[in-house]
């Protein structure tokens, strides 16, 4: 995925945070899915797929046989070891989803802007413009 984004002309930032959706989808997929294909014998796979469409925006699908529960953010405590998944992908992406399919399968999908939400990002987490010196200007030793 990684040298193909690069190849695509997809920022380095972007391909990275496009790894870890990738990776979190896989592994909500294989700890809460199943696998695709005849379920009665195990046999089958999970689906990953990725594109930038016209727009520049990039949307990565992870597809599996579906599971006992719909995908949702959770609010784990503090001290749990996992469950943070879906919420790192929602401060990452643009947009998400779940979509059912034939079957029984479960795609989850995820759309990150190559450009303007990220710059609006780093806007709201900029440091706020204090200036420190004024209030010691009047100040003479």
């Amino acid at each position: 995925m990684r040298e193909q984004l690069r190849i695509s002309g997809v920022p380095e930032s972007i391909v990275d945070d496009a790894v870890l959706i990738l990776s979190e989808l896989l592994s909500n997929a294989c700890r809460h899915g199943r696998p695709l294909g005849a379920r009665e014998i195990g046999d089958g796979d999970i689906r990953a797929a990725w594109r930038v469409d016209k727009a520049g925006r990039l949307t990565v699908e992870v597809t599996d046989g579906g599971g006992p529960t719909r995908p949702v953010p959770a609010t784990p405590s503090v001290t749990a070891r996992g469950g943070r998944g879906l919420n790192i992908i929602s401060a990452l992406a643009q947009d998400w989803g779940v979509r059912d399919g034939a079957g029984g399968e479960v795609t989850v999908w995820v759309t990150v802007a190559c450009g303007a939400r990220y710059d609006d990002f780093a806007t709201r987490v900029a440091a706020p413009a204090i200036d420190f010196s004024a209030p010691f200007d009047d100040l003479d030793p």
